[in-house]
């Protein structure tokens, strides 16, 4: 069995990804929290899968580089800095990081890609998502995740091209833009709708989270793919086989 640390234990997450472990059967090596010493579960694990927050990161990072082991980063809220830090742990371990565990917004992602390599600027995208009230972060690490899908699949930035929020008299909208807009209220768990949207005609991809379930289940299965690779930096695409 596959001994799996949790980074971020306490919270909804840990717990959720606490009984994907069991259910996958595989072993819970500990878990640790909020000033907890990750170094205290690092002996006893094959792989780190960490849901803390931006702000922990780099020690996070620190201690499965020193203990040699492979980490799963689902921790969303990430600025250039800690992508940074990323990169340069991926040179000694094998590093997971990603904006969704869910194996269904993978596919969705993919999908958004290649709908945005194949239809022009004529074709406007707006990403829309909607979580619970308890959300700090804004636009969620998925929405982000599927406008670098619109990014790449259109050949362009997502920083060049992204419009965060309208308000007021914004003027026209502006060709080759990708939208976001985020809803909070209630317990929902992550919706996320890509919309494509031409003259006489939309095509809209969306993936509805019913519970953190599906995100646990995913970050287990990047667990157990990422056991055994060589250090580098991996994606849940790869996952997928994608």
């Amino acid at each position: 069995m596959t001994r799996i640390g949790i980074i971020g234990s306490h919270g909804r997450m840990g717990q959720a990804i606490a009984a994907a472990i069991a259910d996958a059967g595989e072993d819970l090596a500990g878990g640790v929290d909020k000033g907890g010493d990750v170094s205290a579960i690092t002996g006893d694990a094959d792989i780190l899968i960490d849901f803390s927050s931006p702000g922990a990161l780099e020690g996070n990072l620190d201690a499965a580089i020193a203990a040699g082991l492979p980490i799963v980063i689902g921790t969303t809220g990430l600025e250039e800095r800690h992508h940074w830090l990323i990169d340069s742990a991926a040179q000694s371990i094998p590093v997971l990081q990603t904006g969704n565990t869910s194996l269904g917004v993978t596919l969705l992602a993919h999908l958004v890609r290649e709908a945005a390599s194949r239809l022009g600027e004529d074709w406007d995208i707006e990403i829309v998502e909607t979580h619970h009230r308890m959300k700090v972060d804004a636009p969620s690490g998925t929405a982000i995740l599927l406008g670098e899908a619109a990014a790449q699949g259109r050949e362009v930035t997502l920083a060049d091209t992204a419009v965060r929020g309208r308000d007021g008299i914004t003027g026209k909208r502006e060709a080759g833009t990708i939208g976001f807009a985020a809803l909070r209220g209630g317990t929902v768990a992550g919706d996320h709708t890509v919309h494509f949207l031409a003259d006489n005609e939309r095509l809209s991809l969306s993936h509805l989270a019913e519970n953190r379930g599906i995100f646990a289940k995913g970050a287990v299965r990047a667990a157990q793919w990422l056991i055994g690779k060589a250090p580098g930096r991996y994606t849940m695409p790869e996952v997928l086989g994608l």
